[in-house]
């Protein structure tokens, strides 16, 4: 299947923070394994009180159901997750696409190690235009900073 049924809407905190927060670990654990469960559980707090309330989330749904979503701050993508029995059936590209159309140009970093991902980004356009050795919270994990324009 591929995404002829995704339905994109705004984030709603009152009925989606869980289910995206749930969306986030468990895709997390697939794609960062590296970073460890532990770590991975104290950062979920982070992303329920800090990371969705703040940016503007699409949420993609199918039949109704939130499947993925997708972060932004401006243009810079905070993060983009599909619930891992979802991935690989379009809907990570829809919501590229519906992000791209709205703002023009997006930017994203993501975990060089996650080279699932480094392919996706890269089969989408998005060019590598810097790296740096540590994340965020300052652990050796590189990052690859990318970039796309229509």
């Amino acid at each position: 299947m591929r995404n002829a049924n995704v339905v994109i809407r705004p984030f709603d905190a009152a009925t989606d923070l869980k289910i995206l927060s749930n969306i986030w670990f468990e895709a997390s654990l697939k794609a960062h394994p590296f970073i460890g469960e532990k770590r991975l559980t104290e950062q979920r707090r982070l992303i329920e009180e800090s990371y969705l309330p703040k940016a503007e989330t699409s949420v993609a749904c199918l039949d109704g159901d939130a499947v993925g979503f997708i972060s932004l701050l401006d243009c810079f993508i905070g993060g983009i997750f599909i619930a891992p029995g979802w991935q690989g059936h379009g809907i990570g590209r829809t919501l590229i696409a519906h992000a791209l159309a709205r703002n023009g140009e997006l930017s994203l970093e993501v975990y060089t190690e996650n080279e699932q991902a480094v392919r996706f980004y890269k089969r989408l356009g998005f060019q590598e235009v810097s790296r740096r050795a540590v994340d965020d919270f300052g652990f050796p994990f590189p990052n690859a900073a990318l970039h796309i324009e229509t």
